[in-house]
C-alpha cells in the first residue's frame, strides 16, 4: 500500500491530458551514408563469411554489377553462393564504431531468385566491438527474381530473440550511437545471392526524452516508505531544450489498493535547462493487513508528452511473508513440500527452466516466464566486464524473481571451470589436466574453495564444474577438461566437490556419462570428429572406467549433473545420454542414489531425434530436471506446460523434479540470501588466490627428460627464450577463459612464462622465431605447444588440426637447441607429437597454467622440485592414439604416470617416516621399517637411491603395513610409492607396469603399486 507524501499538485483529468510537449527539434536533413560499396576487385576491409562448419560457410566473390537499377558504369557486387547446413552468412564489422543515430533506416540492393525463403539481417550495436554487441534483426524474404532494394526503418527492428553474443550490452534498446556492422544470415538451403549498396538512410525523427526510476523493481515490507526516484536523459546528453513534465500514478498489480497501499498519482516538472539525468522523486507507502500472503505488486506508470517511458515498466513489491515455506527454522523437506503444493503448473515448468541471460528479450522476462534459472554462456559477461560488474548483473536478474507472487530466488550458473574463468582479473588456475598431473586431491580441493569464493563474491551460487570425464583419446578437443584417462585418478580428484560446497556453490558433475569415451568419426554434430559422438563399449567398461568418478561424487553429496552431449551404445545402438532414461533415472538416481538435481547442457535437447515436443518429453521423461534452453526458453515453457497438459508428461515426474531444484535452493540459502556478498568482492582475483594458483601450477609441471641433470637452472644464467606461447597469456590459460574458445595476447592480468624467467635469470633475451643471435647465452628455454580452442573446435582432424607442433615451433627448437644447451617447455591441452628429441636435454609438460606463469618457472629455477607425473600417456607418434594404461600392447614415449623428481629422495622418505611415527599402530610400524632404509651408504651424495634391494625392499614393506594403516594419507602414499617410481624410471624398463603402478597409487593399493615398480626395476 501506499501514501503519497509528495503534493499532487493537479487533478487526475489534469494529468490525463498531460502537459504540452516541448517544442520540436528539428534535424538537419541526411544525405543517406554508404556503409558498404564493392568497387573494388576484393572483398572490403571487415567483410567475412561464417558458418556452422566449412560447407556451410558462403563462398564470397566480388562480380561485376551492371544491371542494378541506378547502378553506375562498372559497378560491381558482393555474390554470396551458399550451402547452409544449420547457419552460416556474412558481416561485414567495422573497425571502429559509427553513428548512425541521424539516420531514419538500414537499406541495401539485393539481387533474389525468387526462392519465397526468408533472410534474417541484423545491426550490432553499442558494446566493445563487432563481437560484443547487441543484436537487433529484421528480415525480407527474397519474392522476387531480380533486383530489389530492401529499406527498413530502425523504428521496425527488434532485439534478436534467439542468440546474443557474450559481453553484449542488454538493455534492450537500438542506441544507433556506436554501430559496429552489420550481418546477412542465410537460409538453412543452398542457392545465390547477390548485394550491393548498404546504406543508412534518411533522416531520424526528434528522439524522445527517456524517463527512468533508479530501480527496476523496489521490494518492501508492509507499513514501509518507498522512495521512487524518476529521471530524465536526453538522446544528445544536451539540456532540456524547454520545460518538461512527468505524470506519475500506481497502476493496477495484485495488490489491493485500499487494504495493501494508497493509491498514488502526481506530477514532477523539470524546467528547461535541466541537465540530462537529473532526477526527483515521490515517496509513498505501503499499508499492513497482518495476513500471511504471497507477494503483491503495484506497477509505476510514467508518462509525458514528448517522453519514452521506462523499457521496462517498473514495479514495487510487497514481500510475501509469514508462510511456512519462508521460515528457515523448518526443515528443507518441510518447507519444500509446502512450497510445491503452492505452485502452478506455469510456475514449476518456470523452475524447470534454465535461459542465457543475453537471450532475453528483457530482464522482467524473468518475472513474465517465471524463470528458475539464468546462466552465463562462456564469455557471456556484463559491460566492463568487472567483478563488480558481475554483481550488479546478477542481482539485477535477482530482483526480477522477486516480482513473482512465491518469490522463488533464480539458481544463476556459470562455467567456472579452471578459476572464475569468464571474469577479467579473476584468478585462472590449471586446466584439469594440470592438476590431475599434480596428483594432490588436498590441492584440488583447495583449487575449488577458492573457485567458489570468487564465484559467489560476484553473486553466483553454481558452478557448472568439476568435469569428472575419463579422458580416453588424445585427438578429442575436450581433453584439457579430463583430470586423466585412468578413472582411479579422475575419482580421486572429485575432491574438488567439496572446496565448491563447502563453500557455498553447488557444483555440477559432468558429462555423465562416458564423453570422453566417444569412438573418433563418430561425431555427427558440424564438423566435430569425436565430441559430442558415439562411447562404443560393454557395460562392464562403461560401469569400470566412465562411472566410477560419477558414482564419487554422489557419494560425496554433489548437488546437481549434468549429461553428456554424446551418445552410449552398449550394444544395442546409440542413445543420446539426454534421453538415456536407464542411466540417468535408473543408475544414477536410482542405484547410486542420486539426491540433487539434473540439468541438461547447452540446447542438448534439441539433438534428441525427433520434433520439439518429443524431444521435450523424452528428456524429461528420461530424468532431465531442468532443461538448458539458452534461446528456446519461452517455447520449452510452453511446449512442457502442454505435454503435461495432454497428459504426456506425468505431473509426477514435474513435482519430482522441482521438488530436487527447490531443496538445493534451499540448502544453499538463496531464500534467505539472493543477492551478492559483496564482502568479498577484494577476494576475486587477489594475491593471496594467486599465490595458491602459483603452487598448482609449479605442481603440475611433469619433468619427462632431464639429461645430465639440466634442470633446475641456475639463477646466474644468461637464458635464451623462444617460442610461440613464452610471452601469451592467453595462449597459456588456454579455452574456457574470458570466451568460450579463449583467445592468445593479454586478454586478462596474468604472468606469463617470459615474464617470470626474467625475474629469476640474470640476463634473457627473447626471441619468438629464434632469429636473434643465438651466442653468449649459457642455456635456451623454447616454450612451444597450442593456441586456444575449446570442446569441438579443439577436435584433431578438424579444420586441419593435428595433434602436432606447429612448424614454426619445430624451426625455434631446431634452431635453439641446435646453438645451446635447451629445455622445451610444452604448453598444450595434451601431450603433442614432438618428433626428434636428440637434441633436447631436457623436456618439460607445462599443459595450461593459466594466469600464474610463474608457478612454471619455480621449478625450472629450483625454487621447489618437480614433482608431477603425466595425467595422460604421452604417445610416441600420433598413430598410436588412442593409448592408455591397461592397454595389451602399449609401448609409450613416456608412459602414464611418469615424472621425473628433483628433490632427493633420501630427503622425501625421511620426513615420510617422522609424519608416520604420529600415526597408528601400522603407520608407526611402517615408519620403523623405513629408518632401515635411511643409513646413507643406500644413498647417492645426490639423494638418490643406490642400493635399490635395501630401499625397495624397506619400501615395500611399509607400503604393506599402510595398506593395513587408518591414519595414513594419500599424500604420505604417494611420497612412499614415488621413491619405487624413482628406481623404476632410472633403468627406462617395463613402462607398462610403471603405468599400471600408477593406476594401482590412485586406487589405493600402495602395496600392489610397489611391487609392479620393483618388477620393472629388474
Amino acid at each position: 500500500m501506499f501514501r503519497l507524501t509528495a503534493p499532487l499538485g493537479a487533478a487526475a483529468a489534469l494529468l490525463a491530458s498531460l502537459l504540452v510537449a516541448p517544442p520540436p527539434v528539428h534535424a538537419t536533413l541526411q544525405a543517406d551514408l554508404t556503409i558498404t560499396d564493392f568497387e573494388a576487385t576484393t572483398l572490403p576491409p571487415g567483410v567475412v563469411a561464417w558458418g556452422n562448419d566449412g560447407p556451410s560457410t558462403p563462398v564470397l566473390t566480388v562480380e561485376p554489377g551492371p544491371d542494378r537499377p541506378g547502378a553506375p558504369d562498372g559497378n560491381r557486387a558482393l555474390k554470396a553462393v551458399y550451402d547452409v547446413a544449420q547457419w552460416g552468412g556474412w558481416s561485414h564489422d567495422l573497425a571502429t564504431a559509427q553513428d548512425w543515430s541521424p539516420y531514419e533506416g538500414f537499406a541495401f540492393w539485393v539481387q533474389g531468385t525468387g526462392s519465397g525463403q526468408k533472410i534474417f539481417f541484423e545491426v550490432k550495436d553499442g558494446g566493445t566491438g563487432p563481437g560484443a554487441s547487441e543484436l537487433f534483426e529484421s528480415s525480407f524474404t527474397d519474392d522476387t527474381a531480380g533486383w530489389r532494394q530492401v529499406k527498413v526503418p530502425f523504428a521496425d527492428f527488434v532485439r534478436r530473440p534467439d542468440y546474443q553474443p557474450g559481453g553484449a550490452p542488454a538493455d534492450g534498446e537500438l542506441d544507433l550511437a556506436a554501430m559496429w556492422g552489420y550481418s546477412m544470415r542465410l537460409p538453412a538451403d543452398s542457392g545465390t545471392l547477390v548485394w550491393d549498396e548498404v546504406q543508412v538512410y534518411g533522416t531520424a525523427p526528434p528522439r524522445p526524452v527517456r524517463l527512468a526510476t533508479d530501480r527496476p523493481v523496489y521490494t518492501t515490507g508492509e507499513k514501509a516508505e518507498v522512495r521512487v526516484s524518476v529521471s530524465v536523459t536526453t538522446a544528445t546528453g544536451a539540456p532540456l531544450p524547454a520545460d518538461l513534465t512527468v505524470g506519475y500514478r500506481t497502476g493496477t498489480g495484485t495488490a489491493t489498493p485500499g487494504e495493501d497501499y494508497t493509491p498514488a498519482e502526481g506530477m514532477l516538472t523539470f524546467p528547461a535547462g535541466t541537465a540530462s539525468g537529473s532526477a526527483q522523486a515521490f515517496t509513498v507507502r505501503t499499508l499492513g493487513d497482518r495476513r500471511a500472503e504471497v507477494a503483491e505488486t503495484i506497477p509505476i506508470e510514467l508518462s509525458g508528452a514528448g517522453t519514452r517511458p521506462p523499457a521496462e515498466h517498473p514495479a514495487i513489491v510487497i514481500d510475501a511473508h509469514g508462510l511456512p515455506y519462508l521460515d528457515a527454522r523448518r526443515p528443507v523437506r518441510q518447507r519444500v513440500a509446502d512450497l510445491l503444493g503452492r505452485m502452478t503448473l506455469e510456475e514449476k515448468v518456470g523452475q524447470m527452466t534454465q535461459a542465457e541471460r543475453g537471450a532475453l528479450a528483457a530482464p522482467n522476462d524473468i518475472a513474465t516466464h517465471l524463470l528458475g534459472s539464468l546462466l552465463s554462456g562462456g564469455g557471456s559477461t556484463p559491460t566492463p566486464n568487472t567483478p563488480v560488474a558481475w554483481a550488479d548483473m546478477v542481482d539485477g536478474y535477482q530482483v526480477r524473481a522477486r516480482q513473482t507472487r512465491l518469490q522463488i530466488p533464480l539458481i544463476y550458473g556459470v562455467d567456472a571451470v579452471h578459476g572464475h574463468n569468464n571474469v577479467v582479473g579473476a584468478t585462472i588456475f590449471p586446466h584439469n589436466i594440470g592438476l590431475g598431473a599434480a596428483r594432490d586431491p588436498g590441492l584440488v580441493e583447495q583449487v575449488g574453495k577458492i573457485t567458489a569464493r570468487e564465484v559467489k563474491a560476484t553473486g553466483i551460487p553454481w558452478n557448472f564444474s568439476p568435469c569428472l570425464c575419463v579422458s580416453r583419446d588424445d585427438r578429442w578437443g575436450r581433453v584439457y577438461e579430463s583430470f586423466g584417462e585412468d578413472p582411479a585418478l579422475v575419482t580421486r580428484m572429485a575432491a574438488i566437490v567439496d572446496g565448491l560446497q563447502e563453500h557455498g556453490v553447488l557444483a555440477t558433475a559432468k558429462h555423465y556419462v562416458g564423453d570422453g569415451g566417444t569412438t573418433y568419426g563418430s561425431s555427427t554434430t558440424a564438423d566435430y570428429t569425436i565430441d559430442q559422438g558415439v562411447t562404443e563399449v560393454d557395460r562392464q567398461t562403461l560401469e569400470a572406467v566412465h562411472l566410477a568418478p560419477f558414482a564419487e561424487a554422489v557419494r560425496r553429496g554433489v548437488g546437481t549433473v549434468m549429461p553428456s552431449f554424446s551418445s552410449v551404445d552398449l550394444g544395442q545402438g546409440p542413445t543420446k545420454m539426454h534421453a538415456h532414461r536407464e542411466l540417468i533415472t535408473d543408475v544414477l538416481k536410482g542405484r547410486l542414489g542420486f539426491q540433487g538435481f539434473v540439468i541438461s547442457d547447452w540446447q542438448a535437447i534439441d539433438q534428441i531425434p525427433g520434433d520439439y515436443p518429443s524431444d521435450v518429453r523424452t528428456s524429461v521423461d528420461a530424468g532431465l530436471d531442468m532443461i538448458m534452453v539458452p534461446y528456446a526458453y519461452q517455447e520449452f515453457g510452453r511446449t512442457l506446460k502442454a505435454e503435461v497438459e495432454a497428459g504426456r508428461v506425468p505431473m509426477a515426474r514435474v513435482d519430482d523434479a522441482v521438488r530436487r531444484i527447490l531443496t538445493q535452493k534451499l540448502r544453499l540459502g538463496l531464500f534467505e540470501r539472493p543477492y551478492a556478498d559483496r564482502s568479498r568482492l577484494a577476494d576475486v582475483g587477489s594475491p593471496a588466490h594467486r599465490e595458491v594458483a602459483r603452487t598448482a601450477v609449479a605442481r603440475s609441471q611433469v619433468l619427462l627428460k632431464n639429461e645430465g641433470g639440466l634442470l633446475p637452472l641456475r639463477r646466474d644464467a644468461k637464458v635464451y627464450v623462444a617460442g610461440s606461447n613464452a610471452d601469451d597469456v592467453g595462449n597459456q590459460s588456454g579455452g574456457w577463459t574470458i570466451t568460450w574458445q579463449g583467445s592468445s595476447g593479454p586478454i586478462t592480468p596474468g604472468t606469463t612464462i617470459l615474464s617470470a624467467i626474467r625475474s629469476r635469470a640474470a640476463a634473457v633475451t627473447h626471441s619468438p622465431d629464434a632469429s636473434a643471435p643465438p651466442a653468449g647465452h649459457d642455456v635456451g628455454v623454447v616454450v612451444v605447444g597450442e593456441t586456444p580452442y575449446a570442446e569441438g573446435f579443439g577436435d584433431v582432424g578438424r579444420a586441419g588440426r593435428t595433434l602436432g607442433l606447429a612448424a614454426a615451433d619445430r624451426a625455434a627448437i631446431d634452431r635453439v637447441c641446435g646453438a645451446m644447451k635447451c629445455v622445451v617447455l610444452v604448453v598444450s591441452g595434451r601431450p603433442l607429437e614432438l618428433g626428434d628429441l636428440s637434441r633436447v636435454p631436457a623436456l618439460v609438460a607445462s599443459w595450461l597454467p593459466g594466469t600464474e606463469g610463474a608457478g612454471v618457472a619455480d621449478p625450472l629455477f629450483g625454487a621447489v622440485p618437480y614433482t608431477g607425473r603425466l595425467p595422460f600417456t604421452w604417445f610416441r607418434t600420433a598413430a598410436q592414439v588412442p593409448i592408455n594404461v591397461g592397454d595389451a600392447a602399449y609401448d609409450p614415449l613416456f608412459p602414464y604416470g611418469w615424472g621425473l623428481r628433483t628433490d632427493p629422495g633420501r630427503d622425501r622418505l625421511k620426513a615420510l617416516r617422522d609424519r608416520l611415527a604420529r600415526g597408528d599402530a601400522a603407520s608407526k610400524a611402517a615408519a620403523m621399517t623405513l629408518t632401515a632404509a635411511l643409513p646413507e651408504r643406500n644413498w647417492t651424495t645426490g639423494g638418490a637411491v643406490r642400493e635399490p634391494r635395501v630401499v625397495l625392499g624397506a619400501v615395500s614393506a611399509a607400503a604393506t603395513l599402510l595398506d593395513r594403516s587408518g591414519t595414513d594419507t594419500f599424500a604420505q602414499g604417494d611420497t612412499l610409492v614415488s621413491v619405487a617410481r624413482d628406481v623404476a624410471q632410472a633403468t627406462g624398463r617395463r613402462p607398462d607396469l610403471q603405468a599400471e603402478a600408477d593406476h594401482e597409487l590412485a586406487a589405493g593399493h600402495l602395496s600392489r603399486a610397489v611391487a609392479l615398480l620393483a618388477r620393472a626395476a629388474r
